[in-house]
Parts: structure tokens; sequence; C-alpha cells
């Protein structure tokens, strides 16, 4: 039998992945005071065997903190720290991307700095609440609502973190525009209830996901750019109206950008729900290029999945932090570790950087 396509090389634009298997952004909150560490260049060094490692979602700017311990691309000290982890995965043979995100109204002051603020396309607080180091979990804040010259700084923010990503040694950038963060915020009709040209219709409600991509395509090049959407995902109290027009409409002005890839998060059996959307059917059709789809596949349905052509690669969120040799153990059929969820978001070590290496 003939070796899946999934362990076969790909190119995502310009950056030539060894193998179709991608380690998907995964916030792990070791960054102290926001900067990153060597603890975490030791962690995505040991993950460097996959073909594409996305990075936890880094802020663009200080606006864009809304958790603890989460690393900033706006700094000095941020850009050096992120060297450590390039040069580490480098070292290995392989290719990283800086995810930023920028958190929007799911924040609380308690994680940002001194003169932050909380953004949000309308002043519509987040329901929940959220982990505070200062204060235990707090409540999200009321945000402040976007005028104009804010949409026009915070898109600069971004071509600003995407060029210290290249500084810092990154490969390219992926633009964090699902899971309820500031583009979703955009995108969804419960959060943008605005009634100028950022909001009402799905071309107005994409206008600033597209914006801030190109912008960022522009600064850095396209094919070393990429973005990841969520359709269906109500994470971080996010509900949208018509999804499939706003999709459609988001995804085929994406298309024009020829960016490096295009990530979907597919939430399982959602599509059902919504009529006439499948997800990996629709955006095969919207979109040209790399798709790398995420949906909580084992290694059976990933390869079957790429083999198929339903998607030309595969994320994996909590198997690669659990298994810095997940690329290995499937190629040979071997055992997983199981992961710790209650050290996903600690500080230190312990369910981070010790989880074993096949022997």
């Amino acid at each position: 039998m003939s070796e899946s396509k999934l362990y076969t090389p790909i190119s995502f634009g310009s950056i030539e992945a060894k193998n179709r298997m991608v380690m998907a952004p995964m916030t792990r909150s070791r960054a102290i005071n926001n900067i990153p560490n060597d603890l975490m260049a030791e962690y995505y060094g040991q993950r460097a065997s996959a073909g594409l490692l996305i990075s936890e979602g880094i802020a663009p700017s200080k606006n864009g903190l809304g958790y603890a311990r989460i690393p900033g691309l706006y700094s000095e000290a941020q850009i050096e720290g992120w060297k450590k982890s390039t040069d580490a995965v480098h070292a290995k043979g392989g290719k990283i991307v800086a995810q930023l995100m920028h958190v929007g109204r799911v924040a609380s002051a308690h994680n940002m700095e001194e003169g932050a603020e909380v953004w949000a396309p309308s002043p519509i607080k987040a329901e929940g609440q959220v982990w505070t180091d200062k204060a235990g979990m707090q409540s999200y804040e009321h945000p402040v609502e976007m005028t104009k010259e804010h949409i026009a700084i915070a898109i600069q923010e971004y071509v600003a973190a995407a060029k210290n990503a290249i500084e810092a040694g990154f490969d390219g950038v992926e633009i964090h525009s699902a899971s309820g963060y500031l583009p979703n915020q955009f995108l969804a009709t419960n959060t943008n209830q605005r009634t100028d040209e950022y909001g009402g219709s799905a071309e107005n409600r994409s206008r600033f996901v597209v914006e801030v991509t190109k912008a960022v395509s522009d600064a850095i090049g396209s094919d070393r750019t990429g973005i990841k959407l969520s359709p269906g995902m109500e994470f971080n109290d996010i509900k949208m109206e018509n999804p499939k027009e706003t999709f459609e409409h988001l995804t085929k002005e994406l298309a024009k950008l020829d960016l490096s890839y295009l990530h979907v998060v597919r939430i399982p059996g959602w599509e059902q729900s919504d009529a006439g959307f499948d997800v990996m059917k629709d955006f095969r059709a919207w979109y040209p290029n790399a798709i790398i789809l995420n949906c909580a596949f084992d290694k059976e349905s990933a390869e079957t999945a790429v083999d198929g052509s339903s998607s030309d690669a595969i994320s994996f969120g909590s198997k690669f932090l659990a298994n810095p040799d997940l690329v290995e153990r499937f190629k040979n059929g071997w055992e997983l570790n199981t992961p710790d969820q209650a050290t996903f978001y600690t500080a230190d070590e312990k369910g981070y950087t010790d989880y074993p290496f096949h022997a």
C-alpha cells in the first residue's frame, strides 16, 4: 500500500513544508510578562517534525492582549524572545508561522498593560469570564466602540506585528479571524451592530478582515500570509445570521489576495444545521489555494481527508500538544500520549515540555 499524501511535502505559498501535518495554534500561557522565553523555544523545537507549526495566538499590540501570559510581537524584547523559538524550529528543519491574535472585547484589564484599551466593533460586552493572575476569574470588560481612527490604527498594528514576525525569523503569519476574537467580532451579527461601511451587509462586515489581510500581505507578501476562519463556532459569545452568505463573500474576497493558505476550523455536524452549507465542499469551491482543515481528526480520518482531496493539509491541536513526535507516531502506528487538560494554561514545564517522545 502506498504512503498517504498526509506525509508528503506541500507548498503553502513560498513556505515549503515537509509534510501535511500542521500543528494548530494553541494558547499555552507560558510567556511571563508577555515575552517569549527559553521554555517556549524548547516546546516549539520539540515539535519541529510537523510540516508547519502555527504559533499560539500572539498579540499584535498591547490593546490585543486579553489572556494571562500571552506573548506579543510589538516590542524589541518580544522580537528577540521569539528568535529563540524560530531558531529552535529551523535548526531541526521545521517551518513556523506567527498567528496574530487581537482578542478585541474578549479581555480583562487585569491581563493588559497600563494604557491599553478594550476595543470592539460595537460597545457590546461579551458574556463570560476570563482567568487573571492578578484577581482570579473576572468578567469581560465593556468594550469601546472602534472609531474609523481606531480601525486604521488596528490595521497598522497588524502590519507592524507582521513585519516584526519576519524580523523574528518566522516563515510567515496567520491572521486569527476565528474563535470570537476581533476580526470574527466584525464578521458576527451579534457583535457588529455598526451602521457605517463596516457593519450591516456581509460585504460590510467582511471589510475589516479583508483590509487587515490585504495590508499584511502587501507588507510581507501574500505568499507568507495565511488566515484562519471558524464557521459555526459560537466560542466567546459569537453568533452569526446567514453564515453562508458571509463566509462565501469573505472567502471569495480572500481568494483574490492569493494567500499562502486558508485554515478552516470545521465544527463537527454544524453544517447539517445550516441549510446548504457544507464546509468541506464549499470552501474548496470558493478558495483555489491550499486549505488546512481542523476537525478533531485522528490518523485515519486525516489520511482519508487528504488522500481524497477534501483538504490539502490537516491541523492537530491537543494531539501535537501531548505528542511532540506526532508525525512519527502516526506513520508508525504508535500509541499516543494523553493530553492533560489541567496543565494546558499553567506557567511552567509540566504538561508543556515534559510529554515523552516514543521510546
